[in-house]
Formats: C-alpha cells, structure tokens, sequence
C-alpha cells in the first residue's frame, strides 16, 4: 500500500509557515533601537515627549536616561545601545579605545551651559584655591575633561584637589548634604547649586582658551549602516527641534508646549528650562555640514581631546586622524529630501 503523502506535505507547509514567521518576527524586530540620552535642557528632549520619530518611521524606540556621558559610552559598547547622546570627551575616549561608533549630529556647542560652581562659605574664589578641596564632577564628561583643564591651566594636579566622580542626581544630593566643596555640572543641577554658590569658571571661558567642547549624537557604525533611512528621519527630527527652537527662542517660557516636554522628560523645574537651553549654541544643518563641525572642526576637537586625555592618562594612545569617527552622510541625505 502506497503511504500517503499528505502527512509529509503537512509538515513541510507548517516548517515552512514557521520559518516564514520567524523570518517576519525578525524583520519586525529588527524595527527597534534604544537611545541612550541625559537630562541636558536641550530641544531635542522634546522630540523623545512626542512620539514624532516613532510615528515616522514605525520603529519602537527605548529611550533610556543615563548620568552620564561615560554611561552611554558603556551602554553601547556592551550593545544595549545603539544611539547615544554623548559629550565630546566620552566620544574620543570611547573611539580611541576602539569602540564601532560615528559622530553624526552636533546636539549642541556647549558654551557656557556648564559650569565650575564653589558652594558658598567653601572660601573657593578661583580654580587654585580648589586645592584640598573636594570637587564633584560626572567622570568622562564633557565637566570633567574641562575641569581637569581649568586645574592645569592654573597648574594644579589630580593629586592637589580631590575630585569625585559622582553622576548629577548625586552632586545634588551631596551638595545638599554639605559633603563637597565645589562641582563642575550642566543643567538641571548646574542650576541647583547655584542657589548657593557662585561660578568660577566656565565651559566657555575654558573653551576660549584651547579647550572648546560639545554634545553630540553618536551611532553604532554597522546598526546605522543597515537603518539608514531611520537615520535620516532622526536627523530630520533633530533639525526641526532646533529650527523651532531657534525661531522662537524669545517666546519660549514655561508655558511653551516644547518646554514642557523638555522639563518633563528631563525631571527639571520647568521653569529653569527657558535659561538653561539659552546657555547653549544650536548649530543648523548648513553649520553642522561646515569646516567648524561635521566638515573637520568636530574631528579637530577630538584629536585635542586625545592628546589631553593621554596626558591625563585616561587613554593609552592618540589617533591620527579622528575623522573616521565623524560622518556627515545622514544630515547629507536629510537636507537633500
């Protein structure tokens, strides 16, 4: 008797139906990224409120707050982040050391909207009489790099102050407590602390004299590779927030739709967002695509970064050259659709 051969083709359509499911269940995974960002006041918080990126590109988007710089750096380098909000310090440090990432936007210059704060009765009036003191500042960020800069340009060492590696929610919890003498912080803390403190150095005021910063927005090379029209929509996104922005930069108050998402995402008071971002210089896309930023400026800061962080020992070499490390291809496309 002949067997028969529904049973065989049976099995097969299923094996089939299910490799035809995974095959899908992958394609739909595959649209998902985790964004790894900080409580910066900065416009492009408010893209995260708004779901606009989701809703463009129907990816699922984590968006996941870290500390720090040196955290986002950490978080992609094991791989549960592919996209990260990171200052120019971390950045070098994490591509000198061999981590697969680009710089592709310019989230901002940072200017003045960081700054080295003396608690009030610490009798810290400029950056020598920190010596002895402690000094809390986020360690691999953009503060610490300018911090440890500020101590050398006015020829302290590591060894002559004792600077403590604590993230923002921390400073303000030490600085509440008393423990720390001075901090080198961004918004929302930077603002906290002021209440009783006063500022002694800038990071503008350190940038103008050798040692400029920025905030910038850095991929996983291979993941931007094969997403890259979800690059260019997020590009996109970035740009309008800072279009809007800059627009209306007069009206922005607390009543400011945008300045409420911004607070709300960033747990600040809502009511400091408005000055804190004005700290801060939001490049265009006609900018970010010029010699000063994607164009060879942001390269340039990195490659000085380096040979700082080397001297200070927290690298081991200088690349060189850092261009590899920056593309302008995503805000290319972006601007030319």
């Amino acid at each position: 008797m002949k067997k028969s051969v529904l049973p065989v083709l049976s099995k097969t359509l299923a094996g089939l139906l299910v490799a035809v499911g995974m095959v899908s269940a992958f394609a739909q995974a595959k649209k998902e990224v985790t964004f790894g960002h900080q409580d910066m006041l900065v416009p492009f918080q408010a893209v995260i409120d708004s779901g606009e990126l989701e809703k463009a590109t129907g990816y699922k988007i984590n968006w996941r707050m870290f500390g720090g710089g040196g955290d986002v750096i950490k978080a992609m380098a094991s791989g549960d982040v592919q996209i990260g909000q990171v200052g120019s310090s971390p950045l070098t440090a994490a591509v000198t050391q061999g981590q697969d990432i680009k710089l592709f936007w310019i989230l901002d210059d940072i200017a003045d909207a960081e700054a080295l704060i003396a608690r009030n009765g610490s009798n810290v009036n400029s950056v020598k009489d920190l010596k002895g003191k402690k000094v809390a500042t986020p360690f691999v960020s953009t503060a610490h790099y300018q911090l440890m800069a500020a101590m050398q340009l006015d020829g302290l060492t590591a060894k002559d102050v004792n600077v403590l590696n604590l993230r923002p929610p921390e400073i303000a919890a030490a600085w509440e407590r008393g423990d720390i003498d001075a901090a080198f912080i961004w918004d929302p803390v930077l603002s906290k602390i002021k209440a009783n403190g006063k500022a002694i150095a800038s990071s503008g005021s350190i940038g103008q004299k050798g040692y400029p910063t920025f905030d910038g927005i850095a991929v996983n090379s291979k993941w931007a590779t094969e997403h890259e029209a979800f690059m260019v929509a997020m590009v996109k996104a970035l740009n309008k927030a800072d279009s809007e922005y800059r627009s209306n930069k007069a009206s922005w108050n607390a009543n400011t739709a945008q300045v409420k998402a911004i607070a709300k995402v960033t747990k600040a008071d809502v009511q400091i967002v408005p000055a804190a971002m004005a700290l801060y210089v939001f490049p265009t896309a006609a900018e970010q695509l010029g010699p000063k930023w994607l164009g060879g400026g942001a390269a340039t800061a990195m490659a000085k970064t380096a040979v700082f962080l080397k001297e200070q020992n927290r690298i081991q070499e200088v690349k060189a050259d850092y261009s590899a490390f920056v593309t302008d291809a995503y805000v290319k496309k972006a601007m030319a659709k």
